[in-house]
């Protein structure tokens, strides 16, 4: 029987085979590759892989890589779902420890961005709160936490995360990534560089810790974790996977252990913004005055009214600022926007 049957049964590979199990509740398996690399399905759409103990690790690290934290944004499911068969078919021999997560299999299969409440807003244990007691995401949240930590532990090598995502917008900025807060803590000029390789010419400094996935890993594992934006959500199919290369690339060069490129002209300078106003639905008649077409870095002058309530309201400060992530619909106390502006941070140098 092959690995690839240990694990995905009669499916073709680990995208359908977590497609059509979306909901089941299956026990954790494992297998090993010809080549001694050890793979265990933690859960649906978890994939833990360790690659042999002979084998080198140059850049002695540890990566968690994520997609499909929204069901919808599928671009990145099947970047990462095309480096898994290709480590199954021998193409390439993997060189650091790797878990490897399909966030939420339940809207993906539904092509929906959540089933019940935004994954993305359940880690650092938000899950526990009262209010996402008994949802399927919140239990899913507590899982790939556990998950991570257990993975942490493991491996004690230098760790990263990067969850992928695309945006339910346009973006002037098509590919940007986020960088969760962590006081005291500046982006390393690797990682700049590893965004770049990536086709990723944009980093956006986050103000304050969050509950998003990527300030999980980052402050409770210590890992350098990263948000990245690929692009816009289509559904399974219609992507054109021939603009997410840069990410494939990048990755599949770092779970073989290969030495980082030279930053190479067009994408050889990284943007910063930092984020100055989080945008929050205070439910008090709250009134956004962003269009709903308005894309993901839209600049507006000083003075310009963004939002505002019965009690208060924010207005553009002294210098231009952009919005990122617009969305007026969700709950009250959830995030509308990000007002951002060109950082003070210097990229370090190489």
């Amino acid at each position: 029987m092959s690995a690839k049957h240990d694990l995905f049964g009669t499916h073709s590979d680990w995208l359908t085979h977590t497609l059509d199990n979306a909901n089941a509740s299956l026990p954790e398996t494992k297998t090993v590759l010809p080549d001694g690399t050890r793979i265990s399905r933690k859960s649906v759409g978890v994939l833990d892989i360790v690659p042999p103990a002979k084998r080198n690790n140059p850049n002695a690290e540890a990566i968690i890589v994520s997609a499909g934290v929204h069901g919808n944004e599928t671009a990145p499911v099947e970047v990462l779902n095309g480096l898994v068969s290709e480590l199954f078919e021998g193409a390439w021999e993997l060189a650091c420890p790797l878990l490897l997560i399909l966030g939420n299999p339940p809207a993906m299969v539904a092509g929906e961005r959540f089933m019940e409440v935004n994954l993305n807003r359940l880690f650092d244990s938000a899950h526990g709160r009262s209010e996402y007691k008994g949802l399927t995401e919140s239990a899913r949240a507590q899982f790939l936490e556990e998950a991570c930590r257990q993975f942490a532990m493991a491996n004690p090598q230098a760790l990263c995360h990067y969850d992928l995502h695309t945006a339910i917008r346009p973006s002037l900025r098509e590919r940007f990534a986020l960088y969760p807060f962590v006081e005291g803590r500046k982006a390393p000029a690797d990682q700049c560089d590893f965004l770049l390789e990536s086709e990723v010419e944009t980093l956006l400094l986050q103000h304050k810790s969050g509950t998003t996935f990527s300030s999980f890993s980052s402050s409770a594992l210590k890992a350098e974790s990263f948000t990245i934006e690929l692009g816009k959500v289509r559904p399974f199919g219609q992507n054109d996977l021939g603009r997410f290369s840069g990410i494939r690339d990048a990755l599949r060069r770092r779970f073989r252990g290969q030495p980082a490129p030279s930053v190479q002209a067009p994408f050889d300078r990284l943007t910063v913004f930092e984020v100055v106003h989080e945008i929050l639905n205070t439910g008090k008649n709250f009134r956004f005055h962003v269009p709903d077409d308005v894309a993901n870095f839209t600049e507006y002058q000083p003075g310009t009214v963004i939002w505002e309530d019965d009690e208060t309201s924010y207005r553009v400060g002294h210098s231009p600022e952009a919005i990122v992530f617009p969305n007026p619909l969700v709950p009250v106390g959830q995030r509308v926007g990000l007002m951002v502006r060109p950082g003070r941070f210097q990229v370090p140098a190489r």
